[in-house]
């Protein structure tokens, strides 16, 4: 059988081998997927796990139809003491899986993750099983099944190898899946399986079965468990029970880094050839035998290094490994075709017909940008296809051809390029090089080729719905010993929630203490949890110096009216700059909802419900008259400039111009792009202001702006100097908003009184919080994250040479690239020569501030093509271009930055699905002060992705919002604590907006006490975790609408089933609850005979309706001034409800 185009000659044979050279480019991609129409399975080994990934991409680009399959790496070091994510454990399972059962065309494995020994076929084979819809399942034995296949139990299924069994409903997260499974029961048959959303814990849609494989690639039963007790006693010398390791694996516990132990639970191990089918082709790609040998290098030197610890004894790299030796004689018995890079091959090599691409970039400069391409199109005789990165680049590109002459046909793919005869053509293919096929004359050109002066963001988001639940964190934040606040009874410390019998059955309580005249005697609070609402966390200063209330001593009250008063006064000012706002007049765009439609269609992905709102609140504002000023919270790389875009279409469609103001050039020339990419399609005009423009370039822009004939201009601090004048300026955008000074900012409002002023940030300075969160400025919040996205683990960590050069190792190892920040320009050189000694194996650079524009430019760019892997770097990072590949940042004097800052420089990595890791260094043998300390603990704790507006809330509570319009405001803030304050603030300003004067001894809420006689409250039975329990108690208090409270009543059956009579007394509490708050009822205690209704003070309903009830109907008697108390039998809780209601609608007839 002859091979494929590319590859010419006939098949080898088993034990025979072909080699080929000079396939330049992504001419490898096609030249496999040609393969594998010839013969099928291949196994290819790339020499780096980088190649392995861009084969991955790029051959479904040539042959859509072909089943491609990557065996990810670990992506850790050998002999690490932490452990693969879950996400590649569960990725590793699927391949294999795949591999043993021949369902792949290709398998992709980079060759350092080949020569790991892997566990015995038989091991998968017995823990992978099937659950289909209708079997009958026996919930003890599945739980076995998961038991023995590694599963772990929890209360909310987050990853892969997650269970949770809760009464008739099962949750599951298989291995090598990419949704979790619920499972509902129906007696002991499976009813209906679905999947659901990790985030929102809602189900999506119902499956037919499920494929369960193991949890991990070790057993940790009691076969496994006694087999690596044996082998470990076997294996090293010495007591093992002293041997922390020893330890957790005989409790069943697997502790990090015990991947490395993996031969320990097998009598013998398999390799990856033991899993492939019998007559797979085996293509060899670039330099293995190297990549193989320098793995060997490093592992045997990492070995000596670390074998020395007694705790934990390491096993010998022989053991964990195939030698290259061992490997290499394996692969001599299939037939292999060898794909090498050099410059001189060796004999026998079949060289193939491509060639590179001569250099044809656009240059932006030139008075013909693309006179290097026409150049090349004449003197080339064959077809040419060019490969833009996505559709919208697409529509860019071909914009960019047709004026400058050049007239792409469009098509969809390469195979309709094959079919077609038009000479040239434009495609949406994600390749990474160009090359030349010299015998089909045909070449293929990319982006790469043509802006290789530039860096293009090569990156789609994929986002997923989740709910915008994160700004009730607030209670799910608290630890036990954690200061609250209770809005009548002051701050009191947390310990936890308690059950307690009354007399009418269970029921549960936040357990608070309170300051008491010694350490024994302190009195005790319990909070019924249907009244979490009266409940806050304590933020204003550091938990442990919260100034603690005595109960019952009046101090609380004394506290509360003086910060009343300042109230007042703050929000009197905040008022009168309320109405100089809205007494100015501004421009009400126009919405045209066909053209928006069309444009909103240009966005590839299915928009967050945060970004749905905050897109909406954008629109509202700028289409109602008023001068808009809103600030768009949300995390790094969470979706805010696709808000900022359809502010601009919005704007510029109604013939205003938009001016958007970055801090940095890098950030001005990648908005730049962005939004020509989307305006591509439409007659908009952009230009952009920074220094990466010539002066002829930059005075046309500045020309066209006050004529008029820009529509969107782009730049740095350039844009607000005096000389730039706006014809019609509709819309200013502000960018990464913490970058810029007062004065700039002030600058800009001066600009023109009357236009929308649009601020992004990820993480808001605590004044521009301050002002949101008290109304002054409207605010939107996206906190959801995008798919796949995993969190950044955070160390903070004294210098360390030997932690660096690991962290560094770690990331090299699987293809990334690291950021390493050395925030003082006089010293980075010697950094420099330091690191260079330290990491041999590294191609550094090194950019900072006072480099000249050009330079730094041209530095980034290398980097942002992988051109060099480490960059040391000064906080110029910190706002700059996206590169997915840098997933390690390390920070030196970590301990000198802002928390805000430290989130902004963290949020540089983990732009991709890979674990990413942020090392924070300080100084060996210097204290820190207790601010930094507190923002390094911060910074640490919070993890989670979509967290910057919480560690603006941090970077709040430890600096205080200080002045936000006076002196003295931090100190009644510390007195009564943030959250209450901004509470008290919202009110007072409410009451002076509608013309009345703040009442300053009502209460805050109108608080309705109820009391069913019946326990209510979620059983442990029903949801056995404790926090989750917290966070649920709250949310059911914070629902403010019957719709809400009907929401998070579906979401409960679908998470825990029916609820149980305990349940749903506590969901009728707060039903009855919101129903009461308009009639001003401040106490409802319903009995078997009788319901009692208690009013407030000047409650919001005519007593004359209730002069009338009681005149008209026997059962209705006052009892007491404010009391009104109805005669109703009602023997359960459900009747009880019910003439609740129905007095509730008496009274509001």
């Amino acid at each position: 059988m002859l091979l494929a185009k590319l590859l010419p000659g006939p098949l080898p044979l088993p034990g025979q081998f072909r080699r080929y050279s000079g396939l330049t480019g992504s001419a490898d991609a096609l030249a496999l997927a040609e393969l594998a129409q010839a013969k099928k399975p291949i196994l290819v080994l790339t020499a780096s796990a980088l190649d392995a990934q861009r084969l991955k991409d790029e051959i479904p680009c040539f042959d859509p139809s072909l089943s491609v399959h990557l065996l990810p790496d670990w992506e850790t070091l050998p002999y690490d003491k932490f452990s693969p994510h879950q996400d590649l454990i569960s990725e590793r399972l699927a391949t294999l899986n795949q591999i043993s059962h021949n369902q792949f065309d290709i398998a992709l494995v980079p060759v350092t993750t080949a020569l790991y020994r892997l566990p015995p076929l038989a091991f998968l084979a017995a823990h992978t099983f099937f659950l289909k819809q209708g079997e009958k399942l026996d919930v003890d034995g599945l739980r076995k099944q998961l038991t023995l296949a590694s599963y772990t139990h929890v209360t909310q299924v987050q990853a892969p190898g997650e269970y949770s069994v809760r009464g008739w409903v099962i949750d599951l997260f298989p291995m090598g899946s990419t949704v979790p499974y619920r499972i509902d029961l129906f007696d002991n048959e499976i009813d209906t399986l679905r999947t659901f959303d990790v985030d929102t814990q809602r189900s999506i849609y119902p499956v037919k079965e499920v494929r369960l494989l193991p949890a991990r690639e070790f057993p940790l039963n009691e076969t496994g468990i006694s087999c690596f007790r044996q082998k470990f006693r076997d294996q090293f010398e010495g007591d093992p029970s002293k041997r922390r390791l020893y330890k957790d694996v005989s409790n069943g516990v697997s502790p990090p880094g015990i991947e490395y132990y993996l031969p320990l639970f097998f009598e013998a191990t398999a390799t990856l050839l033991d899993y492939l089918p019998p007559d797979p082709l085996l293509c060899l790609h670039h330099a293995v035998q190297d990549a193989a040998d320098q793995f060997w290098r490093d592992t045997r030197s990492r070995y000596e290094l670390l074998r020395g610890d007694r705790d934990r004894p390491l096993l010998p790299p022989e053991d964990l490994f195939l030698s290259t030796d061992q490997l290499f004689g394996q692969l001599k018995a299939f037939p292999r075709i060898e794909l090498i890079e050099a410059a001189e091959p060796p004999a026998h090599t079949v060289a193939c017909a491509t060639e590179p691409l001569p250099p044809i970039h656009v240059d932006r400069r030139a008075e013909l940008p693309l006179a290097q391409l026409q150049g090349f199109l004449d003197r080339f005789d064959g077809r040419v296809l060019i490969a833009a990165e996505s559709l919208g680049r697409r529509e860019t590109m071909s914009q960019l051809f047709t004026e400058q002459g050049i007239h792409p046909v469009l098509c969809d793919n390469y195979a309709a390029f094959n079919a077609s005869v038009d000479r040239i053509m434009l495609a949406a293919l994600p390749v990474s090089q160009g090359f030349v096929l010299a015998s089909e004359k045909i070449a293929l050109v990319t982006e790469s080729e043509l802006y290789a002066l530039q860096v293009r963001q090569a990156r789609l988001r994929e986002v997923r719905k989740t709910s915008s639940e994160h700004l009730l964190r607030d209670l799910s934040e608290v630890r036990v010993g954690d200061p609250v606040v209770h809005e009548e009874h002051g701050i009191g410390r947390y310990l936890g929630l308690v059950t307690l019998d009354l007399g009418e059955g269970e029921t549960e309580f936040l357990h608070l203490e309170y300051a008491g005249p010694s350490e024994q005697d302190k009195p005790k609070l319990y909070v019924p949890v249907a009244s979490l609402h009266l409940i806050s966390r304590y933020s204003g200063g550091a938990p442990e110096t919260a100034p603690l209330h005595r109960l019952g001593s009046g101090q609380w009250e004394k506290a509360k009216k003086k910060a009343r008063k300042q109230v007042r006064d703050t929000a009197a000012e905040l008022l009168n700059l309320y109405a100089q706002r809205a007494a100015r007049q501004g421009y009400a765009f126009q919405l045209k909802p066909h053209d928006y439609e069309a444009f909103s269609a240009g966005f590839p992905f299915e928009e967050t419900p945060d970004q749905s709102a905050a897109i909406l609140a954008v629109i509202e504002d700028m289409t109602n008259g008023k001068p808009m000023d809103r600030l768009v919270c949300g995390d790094v790389g969470f979706g805010k400039t696709e808000v900022a875009l359809r502010a601009a279409f919005l704007a510029v469609a109604d013939g205003r111009q938009v001016a958007i103001l970055v801090p940095t050039t890098l950030l001005a020339e990648q908005h730049f792009n962005t939004f020509s990419d989307r305006f591509g399609e439409w007659p908009v005009k952009l230009a952009e202001l920074s220094r990466f423009r010539s002066a002829k370039e930059q005075a046309e822009a500045l020309k066209g702006l006050a004529e008029g004939k820009i529509d969107i201009i782009i730049g740095t601090h350039r844009l607000i100097q005096k000389d730039v004048v706006f014809k019609n300026l509709g819309l200013v955008i502000i960018d990464e908003e913490h970058r810029f000074g007062v004065r700039q900012k002030e600058r800009l409002k001066a600009l023109r009184a009357e236009v929308d002023v649009l601020t992004l940030t990820a993480t808001p300075i605590p004044r521009t919080l301050s002002m949101s969160m008290d109304g002054l400025r409207d605010f939107s919040v996206i906190a959801t994250a995008p798919q796949k996205r995993l969190s950044i683990k955070t160390f903070v960590h004294p210098f360390s040479e030997g932690l660096i050069r690991e962290a560094v190792l770690r990331e090299l190892k699987r293809g990334g690239q690291i950021y390493f920040l050395h925030n003082e320009v006089e010293t980075i050189q010697n950094m420099h020569e330091k690191l260079e000694k330290l990491l041999p194996e590294a191609r550094i650079s090194v950019a900072h501030g006072q480099m000249r524009e050009r330079e730094l430019e041209h530095v980034m760019r290398d980097f942002y093509h992988q051109r060099f892997n480490v960059l040391l770097c000064t906080t110029i990072i910190e706002t700059g271009i996206d590169v997915p590949s840098a997933n390690t940042i390390i920070m030196n004097r970590a301990d000198k930055f802002g928390l805000a800052q430290l989130h902004q420089l963290r949020g540089r990595v983990g732009r991709s699905h890979h674990q990413a890791y942020a090392y924070l260094l300080t100084q060996p043998d210097t204290a820190l002060t207790p601010a930094a300390k507190k923002r390094l603990e911060a910074i640490q704790l919070m993890e989670d992705l979509g967290v910057g507006f919480h560690l603006a809330m941090h970077d709040l509570e430890i600096r205080g919002a200080g002045e936000l319009l006076g002196e003295s405001q931090s100190g009644e803030m510390q007195e009564i604590g943030f959250t209450l304050y901004s509470e008290m603030l919202n009110s007072a300003v409410k009451a002076l907006k509608a013309g009345k004067e703040p009442d300053m001894d009502a209460p805050l809420h109108i608080t309705t006490e109820i009391n069913l006689h019946a326990p209510a409250l979620l059983p442990n039975d029903y949801c056995a975790d404790v926090h989750e329990r917290l966070v649920i108690y709250k949310r059911l208090a914070n629902c403010d609408s019957q719709d809400a409270l009907d929401a998070l009543h579906e979401e409960l059956i679908d998470r825990f089933g029916l609820p149980p009579a305990q349940a749903k007394t506590l969901l009728d509490t707060h039903r009855l609850r919101i129903a009461a708050k308009p009639l001003g009822i401040s106490r409802i205690d319903a009995h078997s005979d009788a319901v009692t209704l208690q009013f407030m003070p000047n409650p919001p309903i005519d007593p004359g309706k209730i002069i009338q009830l009681i005149q008209t109907k026997k059962h209705y008697k006052l009892a007491g001034p404010d009391k009104l108390k109805v005669t109703v039998a009602s023997a359960d809780t459900a009747r009880r409800v019910q003439a609740v209601q129905e007095i509730f609608r008496e009274l509001a007839a």
